[in-house]
């Protein structure tokens, strides 16, 4: 007996039969060449409405999902009349509309039955004459579509819509009818700005397309739908400025979208992950925003921006490192004062990576460094803590993640209080207990108000994690260790690409060109977009953009 065999009988679940029932054995799975072909299989809707009832009652379960309704009855058309029935999902339609647009219309005489027209539409017979009859005289509705398979009709019924089968037609109608309950634009709960919009993005996606498109307020504007999922068949939206972007950009988003082959997609973050190219650092490579004003900017820019159905966040590709210590807010601002910020999160990012590393190096290694005094001091504080150096960081690093985490799952009106008060109370008593010294409090305070700092959750992740990876660099080598792994995570970075676009631009490699660095130039002088994009349109503005100056 093979050794995996003996593990699995001993310690594998077996799971009890109690109702005598036979156990199939799994099958196995192909899982490099998967393909769900159940799900890709198209079947086309019958003319014989007692087949689609049928059909529709298997598909949906509908004898055991309360909240699936198919509502039979005649449609008068005249001088005939058919057997038909509606499909729609309880609670996400809207049952006034309905009543009034879709059943009252087809269930009574309507006033285009009586002219010579629609008699003679109805008599000849044909079936493609009558549902253009039912579709453009019976049902005043603005969106509704003639589908012929069972895939489309039942899309628009998961979405919200009601699908209309009409006897001796082979054609459902699709009829947007949607009255679901949803949450209404708030404000922004991530990306606070003080000056700027106060509206954010909700789960809605159509909601998000009308603030793309109310903050554009330009036709050339190109929302593109398309679905992912094969079993969620999540809607999701391609939005960029057709004579601003670059063909190549969308054509590569739309080729990495339409080629996920996953059964469900969910969120966001889930399609990030999808879209990203893999890498070792586990950097960020697409922003995620919850502000339409902050992606109408990057749109403007020439980035393609993705909308998610269910997902309050706009995910804006391609980025740059420099991105992700960008602040929606920064634009603004005056330059100075941008700039200024912008500094401060440079200096934020190196203390929430390297400063606890520093720290143990230079007191384990470099205390030559150090002015006499300060070293005296460092000393003595540490002579009642029992714990190496590199313990007691570890202590108090994980216990600031720790509290962090715990802020974030509690209620909102606690966490913030729990965060504060739980970093004061324990670093005290830490002190107090001389498991750490005072230093050290002050150390790991810096840190993480450091990672706070920076404007990007997902890239202060990563600097977090990565702070750890110094932490024992600096416990091992010093400043040697430090420098060493340093200079292969910058050298790392320089190799990554987003989308065709060096991660590193435009610093490595170098570009001279206006508006491409991280400092901001003033308002008026922004007179050309990034070149690493490669826009169709390289100006955004005139030279001389404020006319109204007297030019000496």
């Amino acid at each position: 007996m093979k050794i995996k065999d003996f593990i699995n009988n001993t310690f594998g679940y077996k799971p009890k039969n109690e109702y005598q029932f036979t156990l199939p054995d799994n099958p196995e799975i192909d899982t490099e060449n998967y393909n769900n072909t159940n799900s890709d299989k198209i079947e086309n809707i019958y003319s014989q409405i007692d087949a689609n009832l049928k059909y529709i009652e298997t598909k949906y379960n509908t004898l055991i999902n309360s909240d699936i309704i198919t509502r039979e009855f005649t449609l008068n058309t005249g001088s005939k009349q058919y057997k038909a029935f509606i499909l729609y999902i309880d609670g996400m339609v809207d049952s006034q509309i309905l009543n009034d647009f879709v059943l009252k219309p087809l269930m009574l005489k309507n006033k285009f039955c009586n002219n010579e027209t629609s008699k003679t539409i109805v008599q000849k017979g044909k079936k493609s004459n009558i549902a253009n009859f039912i579709q453009d005289c019976l049902i005043p509705q603005n969106n509704i579509k003639q589908q012929s398979s069972f895939k489309d009709i039942f899309s628009g019924v998961n979405s919200g819509n009601c699908a209309l089968f009409v006897d001796t037609l082979s054609v459902g109608f699709d009829i947007d009818v949607k009255g679901f309950k949803q949450r209404s634009i708030s404000k922004p709960e991530n990306e606070i700005v003080i000056k700027g919009p106060h509206e954010a993005f909700v789960e809605n996606m159509r909601t998000n397309t009308t603030l793309l498109r109310r903050f554009t307020n330009n036709e050339n504007l190109i929302i593109e739908n398309t679905k992912v999922g094969k079993i969620t068949q999540t809607n999701c939206a391609i939005c960029y400025i057709k004579d601003i972007a670059n063909d190549a950009l969308v054509a590569e988003t739309k080729y990495r979208l339409n080629n996920l082959e996953i059964d469900s997609l969910l969120s966001a973050g889930e399609l990030e992950q999808l879209l990203t190219d893999t890498n070792s650092l586990g950097v960020p490579k697409i922003l995620v925003s919850e502000r339409p004003d902050y992606a109408v900017k990057s749109l403007l820019q020439g980035r393609v921006i993705i909308l998610i159905n269910g997902s309050p966040y706009a995910l804006i590709l391609p980025a740059i490192l420099i991105d992700f210590l960008t602040s929606p807010e920064d634009t603004n601002l005056k330059p100075q004062f941008a700039n200024f910020l912008k500094v401060v999160r440079i200096i934020s990012s190196f203390f929430a990576l390297l400063l606890p590393g520093l720290y143990i190096a230079i007191t384990n290694f470099h205390r030559e460094i150090i002015p006499t005094e300060l070293l005296f001091s460092i000393l003595s504080s540490r002579q009642s803590v029992p714990f190496p150096i590199i313990v007691e960081i570890l202590i108090m690093e994980i216990s600031f993640e720790i509290i962090r985490e715990a802020g974030l799952r509690v209620p909102s009106p606690i966490g913030p209080t729990l965060g504060i008060v739980g970093a004061l109370v324990l670093g005290q008593a830490a002190v107090s207990a001389a498991i750490v010294s005072p230093i050290l409090i002050i150390i790991v305070a810096i840190t993480g108000m450091s990672s706070f700092a920076i404007p990007d959750f997902t890239f202060s992740f990563h600097l977090r994690f990565f702070r750890f990876v110094f932490i024992l660099l600096g416990f091992l080598a010093g400043f040697l260790g430090i420098g060493m792994g340093l200079f292969i995570y910058i050298s790392s970075l320089c190799d990554l690409e987003t989308f065709g676009v060096s991660y590193t631009i435009p610093y490595a490699p170098a570009v001279n060109s206006k508006n491409n660095g991280f400092m901001l130039s003033p308002i008026w002088k922004r007179e050309d977009r990034a070149t690493y994009l490669a826009t169709k349109k390289e100006k955004k503005q005139n030279k001389i953009s404020m006319k109204w100056r007297k030019i000496n």
